[in-house]
């Protein structure tokens, strides 16, 4: 989770009810300045509890790191809630050959999974447990239909230096999300645990208000007056992505798609068992040569 938008309600409304709350994020000190507007907040934060979780998403490495962190500190996890990314192009492959877009938004959540797998597969095991892994998607993964997913370089397509292109290329990482979570519930259906994909709806965040602002002529206007018309708050988006994490019937959300009108069908493309078992295998296969 992180210090803004969906994330930081989602910390708030968990910690409030009492939860023990990591905030993963890459920078300390807003990290720290969040969790000290909750606590200074009116209804503070009553039982629970917040800690930052340092956590940079453009490195797999640091992905790794925070789990060894998590894993150094408790003993159990109850639920994992995936949730940054960006969306504002334009994008360059990393240091590792890497689509830094693909990589914030998707593959470093990967390795911090299979880096907390183990105890997450420990606390399902425990009486009365109801363990989730929640990922946040969009339905941008819409206007994505590619032929495969079995490349290094299928991960790594941009759709173009257009303001749909950027879109597009977004929608590819929210496409391989969805994609995963299935091929992950899928290997984990000897366990108890869940594993579910969310798009939270429309939602005025600082991200979206960064991608919309790049707009010619007219994002400024937009981002500022028409977005808090339209688009839902931070609260809104954090309503979904609890049911998905917690209030929801854990044997009916396995695998699947949750929007704010509950569970439905994400495109063709997303139900698609073979993109789902070569983003999966591709997936695994890029992290291992990172040496993850």
């Amino acid at each position: 989770l992180s210090s803004t938008g969906i994330g930081y309600a989602t910390i708030q409304i968990l910690a409030r009810r009492g939860a023990k709350v990591y905030m993963a994020a890459r920078n300390e000190s807003r990290a720290k300045e969040a969790i000290h507007k909750m606590q200074s907040d009116s209804e503070g934060l009553g039982e629970g509890s917040v800690e930052w979780l340092e956590l940079d998403l453009s490195d797999p490495r640091s992905a790794a790191r925070a789990a060894q962190t998590f894993l150094g500190k408790e003993q159990r996890l109850d639920m994992l809630i995936n949730n940054a990314a960006v969306s504002s192009g334009p994008f360059k492959l990393t240091s590792d050959g890497l689509l830094d877009i693909m990589v914030t938004n998707y593959l470093s959540h990967v390795v911090l999974i299979n880096g907390l797998l183990p105890l997450l597969k420990q606390t399902a095991a425990e009486p009365n447990s109801d363990v989730r892994i929640v990922a946040l998607t969009s339905a941008a993964h819409t206007m994505v239909n590619p032929e495969t997913f079995a490349t290094k370089e299928s991960l790594n397509r941009q759709y173009g230096d257009s303001m749909k292109g950027y879109l597009t290329t977004y929608g590819n990482t929210k496409l391989a999300i969805i994609l995963h979570i299935k091929a992950l519930q899928k290997r984990l259906s000897h366990t108890s645990i869940t594993c579910v994909s969310v798009h939270p709806g429309a939602i005025t965040t600082a991200g979206g208000q960064k991608f919309v602002r790049s707009m010619p002529l007219v994002g400024w206007g937009v981002a500022k007056v028409l977005m808090p018309m339209v688009f839902g708050s931070w609260e809104e988006g954090a309503l979904t992505v609890l049911y998905a994490a917690a209030a929801g019937p854990r044997d009916g959300l396995r695998g699947e798609y949750v929007t704010p009108k509950g569970i439905e069908k994400p495109s063709k493309e997303a139900m698609d068992e073979r993109l789902s078992e070569e983003v999966y295998e591709t997936t695994e296969r890029v992290v291992r040569e990172l040496g993850l």
